[in-house]
C-alpha cells in the first residue's frame, strides 16, 4: 500500500490542528495557577470596568480569609484616599474556580477554590470622575505576601464627604510589614511592589481562614509543555518531509512476478532446426 507523500501543506495543517487542540484544552482548564495562596479571586467592581453609580463599598474576594491586620486603600483621581475602613463580608461562591498548588508528600498538586472570602472596603465619598484604585496588602496562611490592586473608572455623580471625616494617612501595621518583608527576603518573587500606603481599620481580630498550602516556587507556566510538544512534533514532521522517497527501481525484480523462466533447449530440439533435417527424425541421405 502506497503512503501519501508528506508535503509542506500537510505539515502546516497538522501544526495548525495541534495548536487548535492545545488552545481548546487551555480554555477548558480553570484559571491559571496562583503565584501565592490567599490570592484575589474577584472583585466588585471588576478591574477595568466603568462604574456609573456611587458605591458604598468596594468588595475584594480572596481564596481565603484575609489576615486580621491586612490593610486596604481606595485612592481617587487626584491621589487622595477616599476609603473609610474595612470589614469582613459574607463569603460567596465564585463564578469561576481559582487554582492554587499545595504540597503532598513532596509533590505539588493543584487544588481548586470555589469560595471567595471578601474584604469590604467602605468608600467615604466620590469626589470626582476618573480612575480609582483599590489596593490591598495581606499575608496568606502559608506566610506568602498577598498584594495587588484593582483599578476601575468612575463616571457617576460626585458625592460629598461625611461630616467630620478626614482622609486617612496612616500606613500598614508594623507587624504586617515585618511578616511581608521577612517572607520577601526568603522568596524574592512573592512580593515585587512597594508597600501600599493606607490605613488599617479596626477589623475583628480573628485568625485567617483557609487551608495551609506551600507555594510552588519556580514553576513552569502551564502552556509551556504543550508548546514544546507542538514544536518537537512539527520539527519531526519537517525532517520527514525533507527525506526523498525510496526508489522503486531498487526493489523491482528482474522478471515480472508470475512469468515462468524459459527452459533450455534439448539437443534434439536444436537438431530439428538444421537444414536438411526433419523434426524428430534422422537425417535423410540422398542417392548417389
Amino acid at each position: 500500500m502506497r503512503s501519501r507523500p508528506v508535503t509542506a501543506r500537510n505539515v502546516l495543517s497538522r501544526t495548525v490542528a495541534a495548536l487548535a487542540a492545545t488552545l481548546a484544552v487551555s480554555l477548558l482548564l480553570p484559571a491559571a495557577p496562583a503565584s501565592a495562596h490567599g490570592q484575589l479571586a474577584t472583585s466588585t467592581p471588576l478591574t477595568g470596568t466603568v462604574v456609573r453609580e456611587p458605591l458604598e463599598r468596594v468588595g475584594l474576594y480572596f481564596t481565603e480569609k484575609p489576615a486580621s491586620n491586612a490593610h486596604f486603600t481606595v485612592t481617587g483621581p487626584s491621589g487622595s484616599r477616599v476609603d473609610n475602613g474595612w470589614s469582613y463580608g459574607e463569603p460567596k461562591r465564585l463564578d469561576k474556580p481559582v487554582q492554587e498548588y499545595f504540597m503532598v508528600n513532596g509533590v505539588f498538586e493543584p487544588r481548586l477554590y470555589h469560595t471567595g472570602f471578601p474584604a469590604m472596603v467602605a468608600v467615604a465619598h466620590w469626589p470626582a470622575k476618573g480612575r480609582y484604585t483599590a489596593s490591598y496588602l495581606s499575608v496568606a496562611s502559608d506566610g506568602e505576601a498577598v498584594r495587588g490592586s484593582v483599578t476601575f473608572d468612575y463616571q457617576g455623580r460626585t458625592t460629598a464627604a461625611p461630616a467630620g471625616w478626614t482622609a486617612p494617612t496612616d500606613g500598614p501595621a508594623a507587624t504586617l510589614l515585618a511578616l511581608v518583608e521577612g517572607h520577601s527576603s526568603a522568596s524574592p518573587g512573592a512580593a515585587g511592589a512597594s508597600p501600599v500606603p493606607g490605613a488599617v481599620t479596626g477589623a475583628p481580630a480573628t485568625e485567617p481562614a483557609g487551608a495551609s498550602q506551600t507555594r510552588k516556587e519556580g514553576g513552569l507556566p502551564p502552556w509551556l509543555v504543550p508548546a514544546l510538544v507542538i514544536v518537537v512534533v512539527a520539527a519531526i514532521v519537517l525532517v520527514a518531509a525533507r527525506r526523498r522517497p525510496v526508489s522503486r527501481a531498487a526493489g523491482t525484480p528482474a522478471r515480472r512476478s508470475g512469468t515462468p523462466a524459459r527452459a533450455p533447449r534439448t539437443p534434439a530440439q536444436r537438431s530439428g532446426n538444421r537444414p536438411g533435417t526433419r523434426a524428430g527424425g534422422p537425417t535423410k541421405r540422398g542417392r548417389r
